[in-house]
């Protein structure tokens, strides 16, 4: 029986590293994992980059912040339905292509990501930085995700029924200051 998993050489493996410079001490504890978490469902699903869904998908799984913002339990599980079924179904016509709108300039120094989920990762970065935080946290990521309609992490959110301006409107919620 052969593997669904193709074999990658040493050199392919390298390109699924975000090294860009100080990437990783620009987020949380929790966002680091999130990307730990896209890159090895990266793989395992035979893709060249990590795009926008495997990183909803990770923020669904690994930050609880974030999963609160997207709203109740029937909502979220129908969102990892469809991430889940990436792999058997929809997401199949994905793989081997590139993630990109052409509508955000290429991030240049985030080897492994997808043009618009580097794009995300550093729109993560700025939001954090807007609020005068030094790391960006899950819930900063979510709302970068689902700024460019041309996303994956969109296209998974309108097959969910999830109002991608609503994600947006919830974020600003979350961080404005109780009185």
């Amino acid at each position: 029986m052969q593997s669904r998993i193709p074999r990658q050489s040493a050199g392919e493996q390298d390109v699924r590293r975000p090294d860009g410079p100080g990437l990783d001490t620009r987020f949380s504890e929790e966002l680091a994992s999130v990307v730990t978490g896209a890159r090895r469902r990266a793989v395992r699903d035979g893709d060249r980059q990590i795009d926008t869904a495997h990183l909803l998908h990770s923020l669904l799984e690994y930050d609880p912040e974030a999963r609160a913002v997207l709203g109740d339990g029937p909502q979220v599980a129908r969102l990892l339905g469809y991430l889940v079924q990436r792999s058997i179904g929809y997401g199949l016509r994905w793989q081997s292509t590139v993630e990109d709108s052409g509508a955000v300039p290429v991030v240049s120094g985030v080897a492994g990501f997808s043009p618009l989920a580097a794009a995300a990762m550093e729109d993560a970065c700025v939001r954090a930085a807007r609020r005068g935080m030094d790391r960006a946290c899950g819930v900063d990521l979510l709302a970068a995700l689902v700024t460019d309609p041309q996303a994956r992490a969109v296209e998974v959110l309108g097959r969910a029924a999830v109002e991608p301006r609503t994600v947006l409107a919830r974020v600003e919620n979350h961080f404005e200051p109780t009185t």
